[in-house]
Formats: C-alpha cells, structure tokens, sequence
C-alpha cells in the first residue's frame, strides 16, 4: 500500500469516528463553510455534508480502479445515500473504500477524476484533506468530544506542508494562524489548514 493511502485509511477512520456519532437532533444542523472554494464556500446543513462525504467515498473504489465516471455512470451515486440509518451506511460505504485504497500499490496509477486524470497521491490527498478537515470542523460545530488524532495531524501536516500554497490557492487552506513554540501535531496541522483549536 502506497503511503498517501494508509494517511487515507486513517483520515477516513476518524471522519467515520465523528459522523457515526452525530445525534439524531443534530442532522438539521447548518454548518458553516468547510472550504472557501467554489461549490463548499457556503453554510450546509450537515447532513448534506455528510452525505458529500459518502458521495466521495462511494466513488473511490471505482476511481482506484481505473474506470472513468462516464464508464461507471456519472448520476450512480447521485441522491441520498445515507437513508434512514446513516451511522450503517457510513460504514458500509466507507469499508468498501477502505479496501480498495489497501489494494493500491502502484504510485504511478492515474485516476479518472471529473476535472480530467490525476495522480493517484494527489488523489488521495485531496481525500485526505476533506476527510480530516470535515470531520474536525463538524466535530467541533456540534459539540462533539473529538480531536483528531496526532498520528494523523502528523501525516496530513508532513504531506501537506510542501505544497500549501497550492492548497491556498484553490480556497482549500485557509490562511496560516500562527502556533506556540512546542504545539502539537494537532495544532500545527489545524493552524496550517488556518484552523485554532480553541
């Protein structure tokens, strides 16, 4: 397994982690804009969020695959694929994509993305991104006890670091907010992402 998809089995474990918790009475929450690009630039109720997030990873084990989304059908995963228990349809969508991205192997793969054929690292750190990144920012919305984890904060801040000016430029990462000497990994990512953890 190449290395962006063990930071992805761990991104999505703890996206998993927080959406699996949500209270039933929280599904109507409007949460603010995760990303200030165009299409997440806009509060959302969370249960759109979340149902983004599956509509994702739905899509991974096609991708990884090496099929093309006009090969697959571009309106399969169209709709609600949350349901009526979506703490189970998290999961079983999510295993589905866990296990494809174990089988990956191969850094030179491409993926048939929508906007045209990608790397599959930078696939996965787009991923990777969205999973992390979505899963702080609905746990904190709401309330939930839930830090991401520094393993992954170290992965996702190492993987990302070199080209944060990119992510910048596509309204992905907001701007730098500044850290004490001595923080965390948790701080060090979320303060690159222009997050404060307080």
């Amino acid at each position: 397994m190449i290395a962006e998809a063990e930071v992805f089995l761990r991104a999505d474990e703890a996206a998993v982690e927080v959406f699996t918790s949500i209270p039933d009475d929280r599904w109507d929450t409007v949460l603010p804009p995760v990303f200030d690009m165009p299409g997440a630039d806009q509060p959302a109720p969370l249960r759109d969020v979340v149902n983004h997030y599956a509509y994702d990873n739905a899509w991974v084990p096609d991708m990884l695959a090496g099929a093309a989304m006009d090969e697959v059908g571009r309106d399969r995963f169209d709709g609600d694929l949350l349901g009526a228990d979506p703490a189970d349809a998290i999961r079983r969508i999510s295993a589905a994509a866990a296990a494809a991205a174990g089988r990956v192997s191969d850094p030179s793969l491409v993926v048939h993305c929508s906007y045209g054929d990608c790397p599959v690292p930078d696939y996965f750190w787009q991923l990777n991104i969205a999973r992390s990144l979505t899963a702080h920012d609905v746990a904190a919305a709401i309330g939930l006890d839930h830090r991401l984890p520094e393993e992954l904060c170290q992965a996702m801040y190492d993987g990302t670091q070199p080209t944060v000016s990119v992510w910048r430029s596509f309204g992905v990462y907001r701007e730098q907010v500044p850290v004490p000497e001595g923080a965390s990994w948790r701080e060090r990512f979320l303060g690159l992402t222009g997050r404060r953890t307080s």
